[in-house]
Protein backbone atom coordinates (compact mmCIF):
# COMPACT_ATOMS: atom_id res chain seq x y z
CA UNK A 1 0.00 0.00 0.00
CA UNK A 2 2.78 2.50 0.54
CA UNK A 3 4.50 1.85 -2.71
CA UNK A 4 1.17 2.40 -4.56
CA UNK A 5 0.36 6.16 -2.26
CA UNK A 6 4.50 7.20 -3.06
CA UNK A 7 3.48 6.13 -6.48
CA UNK A 8 -0.06 8.54 -6.62
CA UNK A 9 2.25 11.27 -4.88
CA UNK A 10 4.99 10.84 -7.76
CA UNK A 11 1.54 11.21 -10.31
CA UNK A 12 0.76 14.31 -8.43
CA UNK A 13 3.71 15.50 -8.10
CA UNK A 14 4.60 15.72 -11.67
CA UNK A 15 0.62 15.80 -13.22
CA UNK A 16 1.57 12.82 -14.69
CA UNK A 17 -1.46 10.20 -15.85
CA UNK A 18 -1.09 6.86 -13.86
CA UNK A 19 -2.61 3.76 -14.27
CA UNK A 20 -3.24 1.10 -11.85
CA UNK A 21 -3.85 -2.60 -11.83
CA UNK A 22 -6.65 -3.54 -9.00
CA UNK A 23 -8.59 -7.00 -9.01
CA UNK A 24 -11.88 -8.36 -8.67
CA UNK A 25 -11.14 -9.46 -5.08
CA UNK A 26 -12.04 -6.12 -3.90
CA UNK A 27 -15.76 -7.96 -4.07
CA UNK A 28 -17.43 -10.61 -1.94
CA UNK A 29 -18.72 -12.64 -4.97
CA UNK A 30 -22.33 -13.00 -3.62
CA UNK A 31 -24.27 -11.68 -6.82
CA UNK A 32 -25.34 -13.48 -9.65
CA UNK A 33 -24.67 -11.41 -12.23
CA UNK A 34 -21.62 -9.21 -13.84
CA UNK A 35 -20.13 -6.67 -11.33
CA UNK A 36 -19.77 -2.87 -12.73
CA UNK A 37 -17.70 -0.45 -11.21
CA UNK A 38 -20.00 1.51 -8.95
CA UNK A 39 -20.84 -1.77 -7.10
CA UNK A 40 -20.08 -1.68 -3.49
CA UNK A 41 -17.00 -3.58 -2.50
CA UNK A 42 -16.59 -5.83 -0.12
CA UNK A 43 -13.49 -7.90 -0.25
CA UNK A 44 -13.46 -10.97 1.98
CA UNK A 45 -9.36 -11.71 2.66
CA UNK A 46 -6.61 -9.35 3.12
CA UNK A 47 -5.45 -9.51 -0.58
CA UNK A 48 -8.12 -7.96 -1.97
CA UNK A 49 -8.61 -5.55 1.14
CA UNK A 50 -5.24 -4.56 0.66
CA UNK A 51 -6.01 -3.81 -3.15
CA UNK A 52 -8.98 -1.70 -2.12
CA UNK A 53 -7.18 0.31 -0.24
CA UNK A 54 -4.96 0.94 -3.22
CA UNK A 55 -7.42 1.90 -4.99
CA UNK A 56 -8.25 4.72 -2.23
CA UNK A 57 -5.13 6.17 -2.28
CA UNK A 58 -5.22 6.25 -5.61
CA UNK A 59 -8.15 8.26 -5.92
CA UNK A 60 -7.36 10.33 -3.37
CA UNK A 61 -3.91 11.61 -4.34
CA UNK A 62 -3.68 10.95 -8.47
CA UNK A 63 -4.55 14.09 -10.17
CA UNK A 64 -5.73 11.47 -12.98
CA UNK A 65 -5.31 8.04 -14.56
CA UNK A 66 -7.14 5.32 -14.32
CA UNK A 67 -8.16 1.94 -12.15
CA UNK A 68 -8.59 -0.93 -14.39
CA UNK A 69 -9.88 -4.31 -11.99
CA UNK A 70 -9.17 -7.61 -14.11
CA UNK A 71 -9.18 -11.21 -12.81
CA UNK A 72 -7.49 -14.77 -13.46
CA UNK A 73 -4.65 -13.73 -15.42
CA UNK A 74 -2.61 -15.58 -17.03
CA UNK A 75 0.37 -15.84 -19.85
CA UNK A 76 3.50 -16.78 -21.05
CA UNK A 77 5.89 -15.51 -18.70
CA UNK A 78 5.48 -16.52 -14.50
CA UNK A 79 3.94 -18.63 -12.72
CA UNK A 80 0.08 -19.33 -13.24
CA UNK A 81 -3.19 -21.50 -13.43
CA UNK A 82 -2.37 -22.66 -17.25
CA UNK A 83 0.91 -23.79 -16.62
CA UNK A 84 -0.01 -25.09 -13.40
CA UNK A 85 -2.50 -27.23 -15.20
CA UNK A 86 -0.67 -28.57 -18.43
CA UNK A 87 2.33 -29.06 -15.90
CA UNK A 88 0.73 -31.18 -13.27
CA UNK A 89 -1.34 -32.91 -15.90
CA UNK A 90 1.93 -34.30 -17.63
CA UNK A 91 3.90 -35.40 -15.03
CA UNK A 92 1.57 -36.44 -12.11
CA UNK A 93 -0.35 -39.84 -12.31
CA UNK A 94 -2.74 -38.59 -10.32
CA UNK A 95 -6.39 -37.62 -11.01
CA UNK A 96 -7.00 -33.49 -11.73
CA UNK A 97 -9.25 -31.86 -8.88
CA UNK A 98 -10.43 -28.41 -9.77
CA UNK A 99 -12.82 -26.55 -8.54
CA UNK A 100 -16.04 -25.60 -9.81
CA UNK A 101 -17.94 -23.54 -7.62
CA UNK A 102 -15.91 -20.41 -8.11
CA UNK A 103 -17.15 -18.60 -11.31
CA UNK A 104 -14.96 -15.81 -13.35
CA UNK A 105 -13.45 -14.34 -16.48
CA UNK A 106 -9.85 -15.76 -16.93
CA UNK A 107 -7.45 -12.48 -18.59
CA UNK A 108 -4.92 -13.25 -21.31
CA UNK A 109 -1.68 -10.57 -19.93
CA UNK A 110 -1.56 -9.73 -23.35
CA UNK A 111 -5.08 -8.39 -24.07
CA UNK A 112 -4.87 -6.65 -20.64
CA UNK A 113 -1.33 -4.52 -22.03
CA UNK A 114 -3.04 -4.63 -25.12
CA UNK A 115 -5.96 -2.67 -23.64
CA UNK A 116 -3.20 -0.50 -21.01
CA UNK A 117 -1.94 1.00 -24.08
CA UNK A 118 -4.81 1.68 -26.08
CA UNK A 119 -5.81 3.63 -23.06
CA UNK A 120 -2.65 5.43 -22.52
CA UNK A 121 -2.47 6.61 -26.52
CA UNK A 122 -5.91 7.18 -26.92
CA UNK A 123 -8.12 8.37 -23.27
CA UNK A 124 -7.93 11.88 -21.84
CA UNK A 125 -7.94 11.16 -17.92
CA UNK A 126 -10.07 14.24 -16.67
CA UNK A 127 -10.02 12.45 -12.84
CA UNK A 128 -8.95 8.93 -11.97
CA UNK A 129 -12.04 6.68 -13.05
CA UNK A 130 -12.48 3.17 -12.12
CA UNK A 131 -12.77 0.48 -15.12
CA UNK A 132 -13.27 -3.64 -15.27
CA UNK A 133 -11.34 -5.62 -18.16
CA UNK A 134 -11.30 -9.41 -18.89
CA UNK A 135 -11.89 -11.43 -22.03
CA UNK A 136 -15.32 -12.06 -22.72
CA UNK A 137 -17.61 -15.40 -21.50
CA UNK A 138 -17.52 -16.87 -17.96
CA UNK A 139 -16.07 -20.34 -17.25
CA UNK A 140 -15.69 -22.07 -13.76
CA UNK A 141 -11.73 -23.00 -12.99
CA UNK A 142 -13.02 -26.33 -14.01
CA UNK A 143 -14.06 -25.24 -16.87
CA UNK A 144 -10.89 -23.69 -17.55
CA UNK A 145 -9.15 -26.57 -16.97
CA UNK A 146 -10.90 -28.57 -19.23
CA UNK A 147 -9.95 -26.04 -22.17
CA UNK A 148 -6.72 -25.91 -21.51
CA UNK A 149 -5.95 -29.68 -21.44
CA UNK A 150 -8.56 -29.81 -24.61
CA UNK A 151 -6.55 -27.22 -26.50
CA UNK A 152 -3.22 -28.76 -25.32
CA UNK A 153 -4.88 -32.34 -26.68
CA UNK A 154 -4.01 -33.90 -23.22
CA UNK A 155 -5.69 -36.41 -22.19
CA UNK A 156 -6.26 -36.58 -18.24
CA UNK A 157 -9.35 -36.60 -16.14
CA UNK A 158 -10.06 -34.16 -14.17
CA UNK A 159 -12.96 -34.45 -11.16
CA UNK A 160 -14.80 -31.38 -9.91
CA UNK A 161 -14.86 -30.11 -6.98
CA UNK A 162 -16.40 -27.65 -4.27
CA UNK A 163 -14.31 -24.92 -3.01
CA UNK A 164 -14.64 -25.98 0.45
CA UNK A 165 -12.92 -29.55 -0.32
CA UNK A 166 -9.69 -27.85 -0.94
CA UNK A 167 -6.90 -25.63 1.92
CA UNK A 168 -7.60 -22.33 0.30
CA UNK A 169 -5.19 -19.80 2.27
CA UNK A 170 -8.05 -17.57 1.98
CA UNK A 171 -11.54 -16.71 0.98
CA UNK A 172 -12.32 -16.27 -2.47
CA UNK A 173 -15.50 -14.93 -4.31
CA UNK A 174 -17.49 -17.20 -5.80
CA UNK A 175 -18.89 -15.43 -8.47
CA UNK A 176 -16.58 -12.56 -9.62
CA UNK A 177 -17.99 -11.63 -13.27
CA UNK A 178 -17.40 -8.16 -14.16
CA UNK A 179 -18.80 -6.02 -16.77
CA UNK A 180 -16.83 -4.77 -19.59
CA UNK A 181 -19.62 -2.48 -21.10
CA UNK A 182 -17.56 0.96 -19.50
CA UNK A 183 -14.33 0.61 -21.03
CA UNK A 184 -15.36 -0.91 -24.33
CA UNK A 185 -17.65 1.75 -24.80
CA UNK A 186 -14.54 4.12 -23.45
CA UNK A 187 -12.19 2.79 -25.73
CA UNK A 188 -15.03 1.48 -28.33
CA UNK A 189 -12.73 -1.74 -28.78
CA UNK A 190 -13.81 -5.39 -28.97
CA UNK A 191 -12.63 -8.14 -26.19
CA UNK A 192 -11.85 -11.36 -27.16
CA UNK A 193 -13.61 -14.29 -25.89
CA UNK A 194 -11.17 -16.37 -23.31
CA UNK A 195 -11.40 -19.16 -25.43
CA UNK A 196 -10.09 -17.36 -28.16
CA UNK A 197 -7.36 -15.68 -26.42
CA UNK A 198 -6.48 -19.69 -24.68
CA UNK A 199 -5.42 -20.63 -27.39
CA UNK A 200 -3.44 -17.85 -28.73
CA UNK A 201 -1.11 -17.96 -25.67
CA UNK A 202 -0.74 -21.44 -25.67
CA UNK A 203 0.16 -21.27 -29.26
CA UNK A 204 2.41 -18.83 -28.02
CA UNK A 205 4.10 -20.68 -25.37
CA UNK A 206 5.08 -23.89 -27.21
CA UNK A 207 7.37 -21.46 -30.17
Amino acid sequence: MAAVKNLAICAKNYNAKIIHISTDYVFDGKKSFPYVETDETNPLGYYGYSKLLGEKEMISIAPHGAIIRTSWLYSTHGNNFVKTIINKASIDNQNLQVVYDQIGSPTYARDLANCINLMIKNFDFDDIEIFHFSNEGVASWYDFAHAILKICKIDKNIIPIETHQINQLADRPKYSVMSKNKIKSTLNINIPHWCDSLIDMINNLNK
